[in-house]
């Protein structure tokens, strides 16, 4: 007979070939079984394809219903970019610390809320005595009652059918904030928490309003219990810490007189911005807005006319970073720290107290025309 995995002997036979596991005598005598199966390297590896090798997915990882009376959400690298869903929860202390896709919060009642930056939209829906801290692209509300929000937004907050929404500027920090952030998308100097759109005004009534200008988070939304999961997670609210700039928004400014300061695109950027805001405030200043945009050189020659020259290779670098302080002498001041603090960057500083407001409305109504505001 032939050896193992020879090719069968084409001899006629009055007798049928034997099955696989027919025992058969090899040249010793000795009881074989002919293994005629193909050896495993003749067997072709199936394909995998890119969502074959993607970690299987658990919805229920990405979804808080039914709780209450308790401290849950999602620790730091929980969520990852997902969209997460709160419904259905009460009197409970909500850390969503993780950046995330969209997040939905529907049929909650008292209850206190931090998420951590939103690429897409934040909706609430039906939500009744909220006090949250929420980062985002879009902030809508719909059927809501009774809700405190201290909020960055880099488009225009909406809200519809809802009463009694207060919005505060978002204060707040944790060690990985900083990167959701940029995980997220979002620029943590572009943001609109006091420019509202009520989609269903009510003719004499007012169905949203600012918080106190010094109202302090932790009165609204307490840091998380010493026993709860999130307790090694290092959580301030000091406004000093926060990742946002703390602005004055849309309320009145206590001085006639602005100064527009802009930073170009460079490696430290965003430490001189905050290096700035830092010399300004110490010296009682109001930081009032701030905005981070593209601009293209005809741009430049419409914001900063005739101080454009030699600021059009500047914007090609990247986004510029403007700031709006507001005070009594801001102007001379802003340009005694440029010269002093930010000598070698390059920067643009209102030249004098009777251009600064020109400067600052050019500047702000272009950002927001980019941004669709």
């Amino acid at each position: 007979m032939g050896c193992f995995f020879s090719k069968k002997s084409r001899r006629k036979s009055p007798d049928k070939e034997p099955a696989l596991s027919t025992l058969e005598k090899d040249a010793t005598g000795n009881n074989v079984t002919e293994n005629t199966a193909p050896s495993s390297t003749d067997q072709a590896e199936p394909k995998q394809y890119s969502w074959d090798k993607r970690e299987k997915v658990d919805p229920k990882d990405f979804m808080l219903t039914g709780v209450k009376d308790a401290t849950v959400g999602r620790l730091p690298g929980k969520l990852n970019g997902q969209q997460f869903v709160i419904q259905d929860c009460e009197n409970c202390n909500i850390f969503v610390l993780d950046h995330s896709a969209t997040v939905t919060i529907d049929d909650c009642v008292n209850c206190r809320i931090v998420l951590g930056p939103v690429k897409g939209s934040v909706f609430f829906r039906d939500c009744k005595d909220i006090k949250c801290v929420v980062a985002c692209q879009q902030f809508r509300t719909r059927d809501c009652k009774k809700m405190d929000v201290f909020l960055c937004c880099a488009t225009q907050p909406i809200i519809e059918s809802s009463t009694g929404i207060k919005f505060g500027c978002f204060q707040y920090y944790y060690p990985d904030l900083a990167f959701h952030f940029k995980d997220a998308g979002l620029s943590i100097f572009n943001n609109n928490w006091s420019n509202i759109h009520d989609f269903t005004p009510v003719s004499g009534e007012t169905n949203w309003s600012l918080l106190p200008e010094d109202a302090v988070v932790l009165e609204y939304v307490p840091l998380p219990d010493s026993e709860s999961e999130f307790k090694s997670v290092r959580i301030s609210t000091d406004v000093s810490r926060s990742i946002v700039p703390f602005t004055k928004g849309g309320r009145r400014k206590e001085s006639e007189e602005s100064c527009l300061f802009v930073f170009f695109a460079g490696d430290y950027t965003t430490a001189n911005a905050r290096k700035l805001i830092d010399e300004a405030t110490a010296k009682s200043f109001t930081l009032i807005q701030t905005k981070e945009v593209s601009m293209r050189p005809e741009d430049v020659n419409r914001v900063f006319q005739n101080n454009a020259e030699g600021l059009v290779e500047w914007t090609a670098k990247g986004p510029v970073v403007a700031l709006e302080l507001n005070g009594d002498g801001v102007v001379e001041a802003c340009r005694s720290i440029a010269n002093e603090v930010f000598n070698g960057t390059k920067v643009f500083v209102s030249e004098n107290k009777n251009s600064a407001s020109r400067d600052v409305d050019n500047f702000f109504n272009f950002a927001d025309m980019q941004m669709g505001l």
